[in-house]
């Protein structure tokens, strides 16, 4: 998990700074409030711990900014501001949680704990192997033997459904229904020619052959 403390007391940022790396953190720093924002914009962090009080943009009009261009990272206030007007504006301007100083600093990383817990774990992109072939789905990509190889849409349901499949027979008129569907019917060499494409692709000379033509039935994939 990253964190991006902004804070302009050295006393508290350096020390905090170190906490959280000894709890397993990934930690960055800023001491006023601009550098903050250009980090918090061109980074990517799971949580932002900001000072409210701070030179050159105050931790308020920071969250806000952020808020108004659409991150949704979460926010942990710490400030001296401690009166219930001070916490509400605090919230409107878009924090998650609200720290006051002095606070015990157990009971600041168990805040730090929370507010990650909320954070989605990301999804990961949706890969799948046969032999040394590799798809990713997602970016329409395959890989072999260290080379990328760029998919049209067609392709990557193709062979995403061979990858899926591998060494079933897969007669025509299975893999017809799966890519075009019951309302769409394109002319009987469509799938041969897409066969034909997605093989000068994956197979180069040299290579494995996957695609394996069984003559009058449909397709097998594998080794």
């Amino acid at each position: 998990m990253k964190i991006l403390l902004v804070d302009d007391e050295v006393e508290l940022r350096e020390p905090l700074g170190q906490v959280l790396k000894l709890e397993g953190y990934e930690v960055d720093v800023a001491d006023n409030g601009l550098l903050g924002m250009q980090r918090a914009l061109h980074e990517n962090y799971d949580l932002l711990i900001l000072d409210w009080m701070m030179p050159q943009l105050s931790g308020l009009e920071l969250c806000q900014a952020l808020r108004k261009s659409g991150k949704t990272t979460p926010v942990l206030f710490l400030t001296a501001k401690d009166t219930i007007d001070d916490r509400v504006m605090g919230l409107d301007a878009g924090a998650d949680d609200y720290l006051v100083k002095p606070f015990e600093l157990r009971e600041l990383l168990a805040r730090v704990r929370a507010l990650l817990r909320r954070v989605p774990e990301p999804i990961a992109a949706q890969r799948l192997s046969v032999a040394d072939l590799e798809l990713d789905i997602e970016n329409q990509l395959a890989y072999r033997n260290n080379r990328s190889i760029e998919l049209s849409e067609k392709e990557t349901q193709l062979l995403e459904y061979f990858m899926q499949n591998s060494g079933q027979l897969l007669p025509h008129e299975q893999i017809h229904q799966q890519l075009w569907g019951e309302n769409e019917q394109p002319s009987s060499n469509v799938l041969a020619a897409l066969v034909r494409l997605l093989r000068r692709k994956i197979e180069q000379k040299g290579e494995t052959p996957l695609i394996h033509t069984v003559y009058g039935k449909g397709y097998r994939f594998g080794e």
